[in-house]
């Protein structure tokens, strides 16, 4: 067993449901703190997070990651036990194995090869790990943030190691991803009989063209790394219960995934003209996740894709699709950041697993890219 495939086994074997880190971040700090890394644990809450430096002065490299994974579900519907580690057919079986602690073995090894080919990198290479992302992301990378960007921490690069790849490792580099606004619209209206429909006034029939005209809108057109912006509604509830009653209220929750051709202010305001003019008596409440972020072809991207046809002789598209990720609060420091990791196919689903040969060939293309960007000092 190749070390980082024993790695990996070692933190799928830990149950670090989110925000719950298992020791994690323990089994990965007692790996970097032999190699010459600071170790700074910035809990907050319930969640776990490590900050771990080694050298000084720029340029500021970041390895980023989550210990946490989703629950596993029922598991009478596993082959295997989702906390038991089993590699078979060539797939290495267990919840975290793409989502992402195979990612997180892969850049502790390399790290281990990168210092011992490089013992005095230029610049600072750091990790900024945290247990929750795949919870509510208050308490994890958000808070590390804020509180590196309150004593002057600079970054210049970051490469979180979120599961991007599609068919063959490496050939998607996540070089941004979109923001999501979500919104909660309450329409008021006037509760009354079924059969006296002109003593009442009712909050579907007014609500409904309204909903319609948002969903045909053309919010933007997307750029050369977005799609256009998407407004999709995701709730509608209304009713009493009852057959013979108008109800009194429809409430309505929708969702922008958006580019970085609009802005929150945009959106919103184009969604509050709308239903102006259609007269309604309603309110939303808004609530920003995150905002977009794109690294354009800069240092870091000519690193990993070089690293990746010099490794695997793949050329990777470069895409800001898919959801939201930690990158959204790291991009705030203002440094250029990509994802890229194993296959995604199975993230989050039942039976997730990892091609094994994935996991020592992430790690080379890692270590890769830190002598590209660190090596040489």
């Amino acid at each position: 067993m190749n070390p980082t495939l024993a790695l990996a086994c070692e933190l799928i074997a830990r149950r670090s449901v989110t925000p719950e880190d298992a020791g994690c971040l323990d089994l990965i700090g007692q790996r970097l703190e032999p190699l010459g890394f600071r170790l700074e644990p910035m809990p907050s809450a319930e969640v776990s997070n490590l900050w771990a430096t080694l050298g000084e002065g720029g340029p500021v490299f970041c390895f980023a990651g989550h210990t946490d994974v989703v629950p596993a579900g029922d598991l009478a519907d596993w082959t295997t036990d989702p906390f038991v580690p089993v590699v078979k057919d060539d797939h290495l079986h267990g919840r975290g194995a793409a989502d992402m602690k195979g990612s997180l073995a892969a850049m502790v090894t390399a790290t281990e090869r990168f210092l011992a080919r490089c013992p005095r990198p230029r610049g600072t290479l750091a990790f900024l790990l945290t247990s929750d992302e795949e919870g509510v992301a208050t308490d994890g990378t958000r808070h590390v943030v804020e509180r590196l960007m309150a004593r002057g921490q600079a970054l210049d690069y970051c490469l979180i190691g979120e599961p991007s790849s599609q068919h063959r490792l490496g050939d998607l580099l996540r070089n941004g991803r979109r923001g999501s606004l979500n919104g909660r619209l309450t329409v008021e209206g006037v509760q009354g009989h079924v059969a006296y429909p002109d003593r009442a006034r009712n909050p579907i029939h007014q609500a409904a063209p309204a909903i319609a005209a948002l969903t045909a809108l053309q919010w933007d057109q997307g750029n050369e790394f977005f799609p256009p912006t998407s407004f999709q509604i995701s709730n509608l509830r209304s009713g009493t219960g009852a057959e013979n009653v108008i109800p009194p209220r429809l409430e309505a929750w929708f969702n922008f995934r958006f580019s970085t051709e609009s802005t929150p202010a945009q959106l919103k305001a184009k969604v509050e003209e709308t239903l102006a003019a259609h007269a309604l008596d309603y309110r939303i409440d808004w609530h920003l996740s995150g905002d977009p972020f794109l690294t354009g072809r800069g240092r870091l991207v000519e690193a990993v894709t070089g690293a990746l046809e010099a490794e695997l002789a793949v050329i990777p598209e470069l895409s800001a699709g898919g959801g939201t990720s930690d990158g959204r609060f790291i991009a705030r420091m203002g440094c250029e950041v990509i994802e890229l990791g194993p296959n995604n196919a199975t993230i989050h689903k039942i039976n997730e697993r990892v091609p094994v040969q994935e996991l020592e060939q992430l790690s080379r293309v890692y270590e890769e890219v830190l002598m590209r960007l660190l090596g040489g000092g």
